[in-house]
């Protein structure tokens, strides 16, 4: 097995190393691939010490699999390169989400759509992969007419400019400024850039990649993304309308069983997800489950979940682990 990491020394490309090791992905020979600017560079894995190379480089070595994350424009322009050498590109940027060619996987949820023949997928956006990991077998059973999600993301979301910035701004320091006003004890009403219909291309996200996913277009999706001054976890405010009717006990014991979805829900004891508590964990965390009192048939839900290992580097690895199991390689 030889396996590239494309954008190795970015956030996502280091947590990517790190649940590489942590599931000990079996790998041969490691391929880590970055911009020029980093080439030469030394990284450790697994005790070993590798040099960073270049793009051209590791088309060159022909890798069996290839792990991208370096930005949507990289993405377009190199995924398609290694994928002529027979490379499987499983690409965590948003460049080939919606492209109808392309298969978008949660590995728990449409992983069984995939052959040998698919060698670019796409990795979901990080807040739409918790989102439909809770929501997935609810729909299934009850069949969702519409979601309202409001969204609490956190600045690792947006890089390490961004993580800088919120640092700097805790200690005092004025330096380079990754949004356009401050994050310290601030929430910006703004992810990702405008689009023409106001919303912005993170909420168009949350929009249409579920149906995708989901392979369903009969429900509707409307989001408001909100970046908040943490490190690390996004969380979401859900309202979930379905067709047919529910029962609340029923609903928390078909989350609790959902594999990759850990139940966070006793009010009593004041038991519910938070970001400080899923950071470093692989799970999606549901709680604060209530029936929406003002309309029928509808719930209201909290979903928290680590945005740079489920939602980034851990999806995009458990795609590479079903590929593996499934000899699509």
């Amino acid at each position: 097995m030889k396996l590239a990491v494309v954008g190795a020394t970015g956030m996502v490309g280091e947590v990517m190393l790190k649940v590489l090791a942590e599931r000990n992905f079996p790998i041969d020979e490691l391929l880590l691939v970055a911009s020029e600017r980093s080439i030469g560079k030394e990284m450790t894995f697994k005790g070993k010490t590798y040099k960073v190379i270049g793009l051209e480089e590791a088309v060159a070595a022909k890798p069996d699999i290839a792990l991208f994350s370096a930005g949507g424009s990289t993405s377009l322009e190199w995924a398609p390169k290694f994928a002529e050498v027979g490379t499987t590109v499983i690409d965590n940027s948003s460049a080939w989400r919606m492209d109808r060619d392309k298969k978008l996987i949660v590995p728990e949820i449409n992983a069984h759509i995939l052959t040998k023949e698919d060698k670019i997928i796409a990795n979901p956006n990080c807040s739409t992969i918790q989102l439909v990991m809770a929501l997935a077998p609810l729909h299934k059973k009850y069949k969702m007419k519409r979601v309202v999600v409001s969204t609490y993301q956190s600045v690792s979301g947006t890089g390490l400019k961004a993580v800088q910035q919120m640092e700097n701004e805790m200690a005092g320091i004025k330096g380079e400024m990754a949004y356009p006003y401050p994050i310290h004890k601030n929430a910006l009403p703004h992810c990702d850039v405008f689009e023409e219909n106001g919303y912005t291309k993170e909420e168009m996200k949350l929009a249409r990649e579920p149906q995708k996913i989901l392979d369903d277009r009969t429900f509707s999706i409307t989001a408001t993304a909100v970046r908040i001054p943490t490190s690390g976890g996004h969380s979401e405010s859900v309202n979930v309308e379905f067709e047919n009717e529910f029962e609340l006990g029923d609903i928390r014991k078909m989350l609790h069983e959902t594999p990759g979805v850990t139940l966070q829900d006793n009010i009593d004891t004041n038991i519910y997800p938070m970001p400080i508590y899923a950071h470093d964990k692989d799970e999606v965390f549901v709680g604060r489950i209530r029936r929406d009192e003002t309309q029928e048939n509808t719930v209201n839900m909290w979903i928290v979940s680590d945005n740079l290992r489920k939602g980034a580097a851990t999806n995009t690895i458990q795609i590479a682990e079903y590929l593996v199991a499934n000899s699509l390689i």
